[in-house]
């Protein structure tokens, strides 16, 4: 494609998605003056089954690929150039002729409680009903506290809080990265730390995709790569690559960098019901992202020991490959 031709920008359409999606244009623009001019870049907007479809749990209807199906298609179609994505949203294998870049700085990774009811997960009542629609998130709520009722609970940012609003549960979970992006900070009742529950693989940052061999898509993107986030996010996808892990599967992991040229992640892979957990940590130089990721999945595993994977896979069959696996064996 010829460099004076638009360049096309697809999005959900969710709140969210459309401001994400805006702070990434406005970075493009500034660090590519002729995008300012007339037609030069336009934003498409395209509806996922994962916004279509607000009344089933994502791991019933197939899994989080559901956000970023039609937004593939579009791409391989040459009907976009460019999909913007929340990293967690992205599935562990990308379409053949995709490319996945992690860009700009991430955001705050930790999740955040909105309730009315209770400052915190431990003043939460006994026998109160939290509302989620992530295994990974009610996985470790039930193992912090097996006391409390968790049920369904699907939705955009505005969707939820009505919910909340309306009394349906007395407590939710939100990325505080989403929160953050869309000037809601207000909302959260108290963050989580990592260390009391571990976020998704890739919270917190954004992803771009283009077509594989697109140069001038490459180098848009390559210029707003932002290298910290984007060696925390390999690392992440790598483990979670030898995990196989999908919306089905309570999974967690969160690297970081010190600026020295280290990284540091963690990982932890949960029974569904919350009463078994599995974690471990990982360290090491940051040029060996995915070799540490790969490396932390097989500790992961091994820490579970064969009862508590076999436990995971009767409960959610299909979801943990172990390695050396096919993938037709997942």
């Amino acid at each position: 494609m010829a460099d004076n031709d638009v360049l096309r920008i697809g999005t959900r359409g969710s709140p969210l998605a459309l401001t994400q999606t805006g702070h990434v244009i406005e970075q493009l623009k500034a660090a590519n003056p002729h995008l300012n001019e007339p037609g030069k870049l336009e934003m498409v907007v395209i509806k996922t089954t994962g916004d279509r479809v607000q009344t089933v749990l994502l791991a019933q209807l197939g899994g989080k690929g559901l956000f970023t199906k039609e937004l593939d298609e579009a791409m391989l179609e040459e009907r976009i150039d460019i999909a913007i994505h929340s990293m967690k949203d992205v599935p562990t294998f990308l379409p053949v002729g995709i490319t996945l870049h992690a860009i700009m700085p991430r955001e705050d990774a930790r999740d955040a409680l909105i309730s009315p009811k209770a400052a915190n997960i431990g003043a939460l009542r006994s026998g109160a009903t939290v509302g989620t629609a992530s295994t990974r998130r009610k996985a470790q709520l039930l193992n912090l506290r097996p006391d409390l009722e968790v049920v369904p609970f699907r939705g955009n940012v505005d969707t939820r809080l009505k919910k909340l609003a309306d009394g349906e549960v007395e407590a939710t979970f939100l990325a505080a990265a989403g929160l953050n992006r869309l000037g809601r900070a207000a909302d959260v009742t108290s963050l989580i730390e990592p260390s009391e529950m571990l976020p998704a693989v890739g919270q917190g940052a954004l992803a771009a995709t283009c077509r594989d061999g697109d140069k001038r898509a490459t180098v848009y993107l390559g210029a707003l790569t932002h290298w910290p986030t984007a060696i925390a996010v390999s690392a992440e996808r790598a483990m979670l690559a030898v995990l196989d892990g999908s919306c089905q599967t309570p999974i967690a992991g969160y690297g970081e960098t010190d600026g020295a040229g280290t990284l540091r992640l963690r990982g932890l892979i949960a029974r569904p019901d919350g009463t078994e957990t599995a974690e471990a940590e990982c360290e090491g130089p940051e040029a060996e992202a995915d070799a540490i990721g790969q490396r932390l999945a097989e500790e992961l595993l091994l820490n579970a020991g064969p009862g508590m994977i076999e436990a995971i896979k009767t409960e959610n069959p299909n979801i943990i490959r172990v390695p050396g696996e096919t993938e037709g064996e997942a």
